[in-house]
């Protein structure tokens, strides 16, 4: 039936667990630590893991990784005493479902339903060639980005794309909208409709945080001639255009206020009616949004309507910052390199063993697009020289990785009577760390307060402070 692997220290519901499942024809494999489990998932593909919550104190650090195992899991969370924040860092870290542990009928029904979820997915989801839209990266984290891309590309959900300045939002909205005609293919069990697939049609970018405040309206729904004292003429606005393809909000969170509520209605209903017209029209679009900020923390403070919240997130895809999957800037670098030269019509420039290492070392603030114009200019730096060196970075970037190199390597040698000083690394890491345990006590362990007080989105709380090992819990 399938392969589980039940993390527990508990020898009591290891053995009655494994009792269970065996009898309902699963192999099972019991671990009384994170490291053995995490050895033997390495060596032997699992489909479901029931991970105890009560295994490291009640923290959920391990998640994450087991997730990104290659057989990518379903992991299962147990708990003897179940608490709302570990429940929400678990789901938050894609866990299959967080459960009582005397709730054995609930936790063995779960695992089944995960087993069959493995089974369907695997027959009618055959392994389909995404179009990556110029997205470069293999890592853990893209990886899982990567099939969350595919999945919102098999249908017509709306998708709120998140993550910081320079981290790829619009590439992956233009990769969901370009992958859409997976629909053509029947991979999907729904009514055909004759204005699939939606790449076929327009993929229409709204640039909320540049819509003029007086023309908002007009830019989105259109207007008719006369409508305004410059309408000479009909207009047709953005959500026409976007009609039977992709409307893409981009920085969504800047949407005004009055305009969000119009919007809304035109979510819920897909008509709109254009500034000075008296029929409405329709639009049938799919939407995509992005942004950098907390919609969330927005909401609270009522700055973002929440019920159009609810519309946008219909699934969610949040991308890693570059700092995150020093991995992938290898291949980063040769493929905009080699892009880069075409374009200058220039001889494809080799890349130094040392260079590579230099660009693994910053921690990239503005992202992949810091990095791209980084390599801009290294080019244009570089002049007739076939390889690129870092003598070929922009001063800036040399000496704030030189800066972190000389700090290390002070503190390690204790030379120019800096004995004992920590590299800035290593001093900001336990700073955040006081920081997240100050927090966690003031707020007398209220995430949403903590959240609230810090400024910090939840989810990115509950990361810091997995991260920190700090227990958010009581004691």
């Amino acid at each position: 039936m399938g392969k589980v692997l039940i993390i527990s220290r508990k020898s009591a519901i290891n053995n009655k667990l494994s009792k269970y499942l065996s009898s309902a024809d699963c192999e099972v494999v019991t671990c009384k630590s994170q490291s053995a489990a995490i050895r033997s998932a390495e060596r032997d593909p699992f489909d479901v893991i029931v991970l105890d919550a009560d295994l490291d104190s009640g923290r959920l650090d391990v998640l994450p990784v087991l997730k990104e195992l290659p057989s990518s899991p379903e992991v299962i969370v147990i708990a003897s005493l179940p608490e709302t924040e570990s429940a929400e860092f678990a789901i938050c870290n894609g866990a299959w479902d967080y459960l009582p542990v005397r709730q054995a009928d609930q936790i063995l029904t779960a695992v089944d339903q995960a087993l069959q979820y493995r089974e369907e997915q695997m027959a009618d989801m055959p392994p389909v060639a995404l179009k990556r839209e110029k997205i470069i990266g293999n890592s853990a984290r893209m990886r899982g980005c990567l099939k969350l891309l595919g999945q919102a590309a098999a249908s017509d959900v709306n998708v709120l794309i998140t993550g910081e300045t320079g981290t790829g939002k619009e590439l992956f909205a233009r990769a969901i909208h370009s992958n859409s005609p997976r629909l053509r293919k029947g991979l999907l069990k729904r009514p055909a409709r004759s204005n699939w697939p939606r790449s076929d049609k327009n993929f229409v970018v709204v640039d909320c945080a540049a819509l003029p405040e007086t023309l908002v309206e007009s830019v989105l729904f259109g207007h008719v001639r006369g409508a305004f004292t410059s309408a000479g003429n009909d207009h047709e606005g953005l959500i026409a255009q976007a009609d039977g393809g992709t409307l893409f909000l981009d920085e969504v969170g800047e949407l005004p206020l009055t305009t969000q509520k119009a919007f809304l209605r035109v979510l819920q209903e897909k008509k709109f009616r254009p500034v000075g017209g008296k029929t409405e029209k329709t639009s049938n679009f799919r939407l995509i949004s992005a942004t950098n900020q907390d919609l969330e923390a927005m909401a609270e403070k009522g700055l973002f309507r929440r019920d159009l919240l609810f519309r946008l997130r219909g699934m969610t895809i949040e991308l890693p910052p570059l700092r995150q999957r020093p991995e992938d800037i290898k291949d980063l670098v040769r493929y905009h390199t080699r892009r880069l030269c075409e374009s200058y019509a220039i001889a494809v420039k080799g890349l130094s063993n040392e260079l590579l290492d230099m660009l693994r070392a910053y921690h990239w603030p503005g992202n992949v697009r810091e990095l791209v114009n980084t390599i801009d200019g290294m080019l244009a730096v570089a002049g007739n020289s076939a390889t690129l060196y870092p003598k070929h970075l922009p001063a800036h970037l040399r000496v704030n990785i030189i800066r972190k190199r000389i700090g290390s390597g002070a503190a390690d040698s204790g030379e120019d009577g800096l004995t004992g000083l920590p590299p800035f690394r290593d001093y900001r890491a336990e700073a955040e760390k006081r920081y997240l345990e100050n927090l966690v006590a003031l707020t007398g362990r209220n995430m949403t307060r903590a959240a609230r007080i810090s400024g910090i989105s939840r989810s990115r709380l509950y990361e810091l402070i997995s991260k920190y090992k700090i227990n958010p819990s009581p004691a």
